[in-house]
C-alpha cells in the first residue's frame, strides 16, 4: 500500500534555504532514517509530514486511511496531570475501560471491590485483556511504573520515555495503517532499553520515518537511509555501511562533474566576453546555456570535516585517584569503597541502569559534587574538558562569533600554528553565515557542536563526556570518533550509543547497582556477550537444580512456600488460557484453509500473514502463562 508522496517540497528560513525541490515516496512497511548535518532541516521535514508546519512550495499527499503517529524531541504535555491521564489523553471505549482498571489496580493501592467488579466487566466486554497485557509490557520495559505521579515532577528523561510509551501504545491501538515518525527516539534510554525497542518495532509490522544517532539502532530497524545534503535529497537502500560507501561514491563523482563544468565555465566565459551585444538565435541560446554550466560550476564542494587536532595541556605523572570512595543517597548506594587509578592515555566507558549513579560519579570526579568518605585526589596539571547534557550555559543571547571571541581571540593548534576564532568556527562546521545568528536560533545539535568547540578550546587532557552523542548528527559523530581516536589524553565517556563505546574505550565501568562497579577489559558489545553467556551459564544452572532439589524435598516448609498469586495476575492467567484456546482454534482454521488446495489465490497471503501474527502472539501468551502458572508451582 502507498502511505505518502511528497512531490517538489522546498522550506526556508528567511534567507537560509532548508531543502529545495526535494520528492520521495514510503510505502507500507518500509522502515526509513533520515541522516543529515544539524540544522538541515531534518525536524522540519518531519514536522511537514505530520502537519506542523507548512511547506514554501510542493505538496505532501498521504493516504486517507494512514494515520500519522509523530515522538518528537520535546514532548507535549499536560505537566499538570499525572503519567497515566497523558498517555491515554484521548477519549475512546478501550483506552478508557485500560486507564480505569490500570488506576484502580496501581501498585500500592487496594481497589473498591464494587469498581473494580465494574471495571474488569467492562474489560471483558469489550476484549481489552490483550491490549492491556501489551501496555503492562511497554510501560515495564521503559521503566514505568508510578502512574499517578505528576508529569511536571518527572525529569527530562523520564519525560521521554512517557513519550515513547505514549506513542507506542497509539500505534498499538490504532488501525493498522499506522506512518510512525520518531525523532531520535534513543534519547534518554538506557541500553537495555534500546535493545527492547529495536526488537519491538522490529517485530511490530509498522511504516517507520526516524532520525536517529544510534547507528547499531539504525542498522537493526532501518533497510533504507534518506540524506538531507546540500539542500537536495539522496536515497540510499541498504545499512549504514553501505550507505556510506554510495555516499563517498557520489560525493567523488559531484567533485568531477564540478570540475569539468569550470573548464567549460572558462572556455565558455572567454566566448561570452567576445559576444557582440546583438544577439542571434543561435548565439542567444548558447549564452542562456552558459549560466546553467556557470551555477554548476560555481557550487561549492563541502567535505564535511570536522578538524579537531588542537593543542594538548601536558599531562604529569599523577592523574587521577580514588581511594575508599563511599557515596549513597538515602537508601541507594552509588559507590562503596571504590578504588582506582587512571592512567596516561586511558579510555574507559561508563554503562549501567538510568538511576544507579553514573552522573554522580562524574560529578564526584570533576569536584561537582564530594564523596560521603574517601579520597579522590586530581593532578596538578590536569585540565577536565567537561562535555555535559546540561549544554551550553550563556547569560544573555549573543551570536556566534561574538560567544566564541569571549573565550579568546586565537588558537593554539597541535602543530604550533593558531586560528582564529572565526576560522575555527568553519572547521566545526560553522559556514560564515550562520557565525553571526544568535545562538538561540540555533539547532539543539548545533548548540551540542558550539558546546564541544567551547571545551576543546580550553586545551583539556582529561574529557569527560556524558551523553556526548545526544542531538549531534551522523558527519560530526565520525569526525569527533576520528579526533577522539587520537586525542592522547585521558577519556571517560558516559553513552548509550553502542557504536560510539565499541569504537572508543579500552574497557568499562559497569555499575551493577548497589555500590557495586564491575571494571570489565573490553567495549560493550564484547561485555553483553559475556553477560549474555553469564546469563545462559546460569539459566542452565538452575534447570540443574530443579530436579535435585525435587528429589531432596517435594514439600517446601512454610518458610520456603512460593507466594499466592495477586488478583491481578489471576485475572491475567485466566483471560490468557481463553485467549490461547481462541488462537488455537483459528490456527486450525487457518491450516485447514491453506491446506484444502481450493483456496483463491489472493485469500494466500493474507491468511499466511495472520497465521505468522497467530504463532507470535501464541508464543508470547504461552510465555507469560508459564511464568505465571510457575509462581504457585
Amino acid at each position: 500500500m502507498h502511505y505518502v508522496t511528497v512531490e517538489g517540497l522546498t522550506k526556508s528560513y528567511g534567507t537560509k534555504p532548508l531543502f529545495r525541490n526535494i520528492s520521495f515516496h514510503i510505502e507500507e512497511g518500509d522502515k526509513i532514517a533520515l541522516v543529515a548535518l544539524n540544522g538541515s532541516g531534518k525536524s522540519t521535514l518531519l514536522k511537514i509530514l505530520c502537519g506542523k508546519e507548512s511547506p514554501d512550495e510542493g505538496k505532501v499527499w498521504i493516504h486517507k486511511d494512514v494515520t500519522v503517529v509523530m515522538l518528537e524531541q520535546q514532548a507535549d504535555f499536560d505537566l499538570s496531570k499525572n503519567v497515566l491521564e497523558n498517555i491515554f489523553n484521548h477519549s475512546h471505549p478501550v483506552l478508557n475501560a485500560i486507564k480505569e482498571y490500570e488506576q484502580l489496580t496501581d501498585e500500592g493501592k487496594e481497589p473498591d471491590p464494587e469498581a473494580l467488579t465494574t471495571a474488569i466487566a467492562k474489560m471483558d466486554e469489550l476484549n481489552a485483556w490483550h491490549f492491556d497485557s501489551k501496555v503492562k509490557q511497554i510501560l515495564g520495559k521503559l521503566n514505568i511504573h508510578r502512574l499517578d505521579q505528576p508529569v511536571g515532577s518527572l525529569s527530562g528523561g523520564q519525560q521521554k520515555r512517557v513519550a515513547l510509551a505514549k506513542v507506542l501504545i497509539d500505534i498499538g491501538f490504532e488501525h493498522r495503517h499506522v506512518l510512525l515518525i520518531m525523532d531520535e527516539p534513543t534519547n534518554h534510554l538506557d541500553v537495555s532499553m534500546i535493545e527492547w525497542l529495536e526488537n519491538y518495532l522490529d517485530q511490530e509490522k509498522v511504516t517507520l520515518l526516524l532520525v536517529t544517532h544510534d547507528r547499531y539502532f539504525l542498522d537493526s530497524v532501518c533497510n533504507e537511509i534518506m540524506e538531507l545534503d546540500q539542500e537536495q535529497l539522496f536515497i540510499y537502500k541498504g545499512d549504514y555501511e553501505n550507505y556510506l560507501e554510495k555516499k563517498a561514491a557520489r560525493e567523488e563523482s559531484d567533485k568531477a562533474s564540478v570540475e569539468k563544468a569550470r573548464n567549460l565555465y572558462r572556455k565558455e566565459l572567454e566566448w561570452m566576453r567576445k559576444q557582440p551585444k546583438a544577439r542571434t538565435t543561435k548565439s542567444k541560446a548558447r549564452q542562456d546555456a552558459f549560466y546553467d554550466v556557470k551555477e554548476k560550476a560555481t557550487t561549492r564542494i563541502q567535505d564535511q570535516q570536522l578538524e579537531l587536532n588542537v593543542k594538548m595541556t601536558r599531562l604529569g605523572g599523577k592523574i587521577l585517584e580514588l581511594k575508599k570512595v563511599y557515596k549513597s543517597y538515602g537508601d541507594l548506594t552509588i559507590l562503596k569503597g571504590f578504588d582506582y587509578t587512571f592512567k596516561k592515555g586511558e579510555r574507559v566507558g561508563v554503562v549501567g541502569k538510568n538511576g544507579v549513579g553514573k552522573s554522580t560519579f562524574i560529578n564526584m570526579l570533576l569536584g561537582k559534587e564530594q564523596p560521603d568518605s574517601g579520597k579522590i585526589n586530581v593532578g596538578e596539571t590536569i585540565v577536565f574538558g567537561d562535555y555535559s547534557q546540561e549544554g551550553l550555559k550563556i547569560k544573555e543571547d549573543m551570536r556566534v562569533i561574538e560567544f566564541v571571541k569571549n573565550i579568546a581571540e586565537n588558537f593554539p593548534l597541535a602543530d604550533g600554528t593558531k586560528v582564529s576564532a572565526a576560522q575555527f568556527l568553519e572547521l566545526f562546521l560553522f559556514p560564515p553565515e550562520k557565525q553571526y545568528t544568535y545562538i538561540s536560533k540555533l539547532s539543539g545539535g548545533e548548540k551540542r557542536r558550539l558546546h564541544l568547540l567551547s571545551i576543546l578550546f580550553r586545551n583539556p587532557n582529561f574529557l569527560v563526556l556524558d551523553e556526548p552523542t545526544n542531538d549531534l548528527d551522523l558527519p560530526t559523530l565520525s569526525i569527533l570518533e576520528s579526533f577522539l581516536q587520537e586525542y592522547q589524553g585521558c577519556i571517560i565517556i558516559v553513552s548509550h550509543d553502542r557504536y560510539f563505546m565499541d569504537k572508543l574505550v579500552d574497557h568499562l565501568f559497569v555499575f551493577e547497582g548497589q555500590g557495586h562497579i564491575r571494571d570489565y577489559p573490553g567495549n560493550y558489545t564484547q561485555y553483553r556477550e559475556w553477560e549474555r553467556e553469564e546469563e545462559r551459564k546460569k539459566a542452565q544452572a538452575q534447570k540443574e537444580e530443579k530436579p535435585v532439589a525435587a528429589a531432596i524435598s517435594t514439600a517446601p516448609s512454610a518458610a520456603e512456600k512460593p507466594r499466592k498469586m495477586s488478583f491481578k495476575e489471576r485475572r491475567e492467567f485466566e483471560t490468557l488460557e481463553k485467549e490461547i484456546e481462541k488462537l488455537e482454534a483459528e490456527k486450525a482454521e487457518i491450516e485447514n484453509a491453506l491446506s484444502s488446495g481450493d483456496l483463491a489465490f489472493e485469500k494466500i497471503e493474507p491468511l499466511t500473514t495472520r497465521m505468522g501474527e497467530i504463532l507470535q502472539l501464541l508464543d508470547e501468551k504461552g510465555m507469560r502463562w508459564l511464568e505465571l502458572s510457575e509462581i504457585e508451582g
